[in-house]
């Protein structure tokens, strides 16, 4: 069994890591099948958030698929939930994002 507070969810408290656990439903094969037609990144502006403590996806990948979408990155030290464990850090790239693409 994987260890999902150390691999998915380190960072957040017992309880958070309990409920995320309670939460999370296991990934549909289909999601592996699938290939999109044409990838956004491709064409608009995107961002990235690098979770460098990442231990679902290996950081590196991120980075690399960041370059590729040529992204405005931000590394955040933290595991896969970022956006659960860096909630500042997190959001504040979407308004940046935001921003930029309402001007």
């Amino acid at each position: 069994m994987v260890d999902m507070p150390e691999v998915f969810a380190g960072g957040l408290s017992t309880e958070e890591q309990d409920i995320a656990y309670t939460v999370q439903q296991p990934a549909s094969p289909a999601v592996f099948a699938g290939v999109g037609a044409s990838a956004a990144w491709k064409t608009k502006p995107s961002w990235y958030v690098v979770a460098s403590e990442d231990k679902t996806i290996n950081p590196e990948l991120e980075r690399m698929m960041a370059k590729r979408a040529n992204a405005t990155t931000t590394t955040v030290k933290t595991s896969h939930v970022a956006m659960l464990s860096k909630p500042k850090e997190v959001s504040s790239v979407i308004f940046d994002a935001a921003r930029s693409v309402s001007r």
